[in-house]
């Protein structure tokens, strides 16, 4: 059950942030279904908060793209399409690629020391899925989150990872995990690492760009087999 939002208010954010997280998470992760109609009253209830904060959380997540509001409907979550989704992909191919060259001239030592470990800990999570899922929780668990948070440019962040980033976890999420890419994807991620820790921002920016590109070409292969 969702913890009420007036009780998580304390000075590290407002009830609007808290709750906004709660919903994102709840839109992101399909407990509350895409094309589902927004009643504020019920979330107001659930959430055990009032029609102001919840107001601001709605009008962050028409800004994040995730719920929309049309005339004479009311306020929906959104519904991705196959285009929209690949969309997102071409756009992450080239910002994430720049992020990664930015990682390889910003990030200390220690946070690429600390990246290497959470790829290790990715790849004992991927075995014991038998190589046949490769699931980040979100945040600083994420490797792309980590790799954009170390470019050190507060715009392509935003962009990343306010937007497209949850944009993205939603469609992942509805899609299910299971891929037949775990294993190369793993790989993947650790050379742009490797090259990262050399300081070789052009060699991250083109392994970021083909590890991405891969991952749309595979997507929009399961993309297609869904509809035969």
């Amino acid at each position: 059950m969702p913890v009420p939002a007036e009780a998580l208010s304390d000075a590290n954010g407002t009830i609007a942030d808290r709750v906004f997280d709660q919903i994102r998470h709840a839109i992101v992760v399909g407990e509350i279904a895409p094309g589902s109609k927004i009643s504020e009253p019920a979330l107001a209830a659930r959430y055990g908060i009032s029609r102001g904060p919840l107001r601001e959380a709605m009008r962050r997540l028409e800004s994040s793209s995730l719920v929309e509001r049309k005339p004479n409907i009311g306020a929906r979550v959104i519904t991705l399409t196959s285009a929209q989704l690949l969309e997102i992909y071409v756009i992450r191919e080239a910002l994430e690629g720049m992020a990664a060259r930015l990682a390889a001239e910003q990030m200390s030592d220690a946070a690429i020391a600390d990246l290497k470990r959470l790829l290790d800990q990715h790849r004992n999570e991927v075995a014991q899925e038998a190589w046949q899922a490769y699931f980040q929780e979100e945040g600083d668990l994420d490797f792309h989150f980590r790799i954009v948070q170390g470019s050190g440019n507060g715009r392509l962040n935003n962009i990343l990872c306010n937007d497209l980033y949850h944009l993205a976890r939603m469609y992942r999420c509805q899609f299910g995990m299971k891929s037949d890419r775990a294993r190369d994807a793993l790989k993947e991620h650790e050379l742009i690492v490797d090259a990262i820790a050399e300081r070789d921002g052009e060699l991250a920016e083109w392994l970021m760009r083909r590890h991405i590109r891969t991952s749309r070409r595979a997507t929009e292969r399961r993309l297609a087999a869904m509809k035969d």
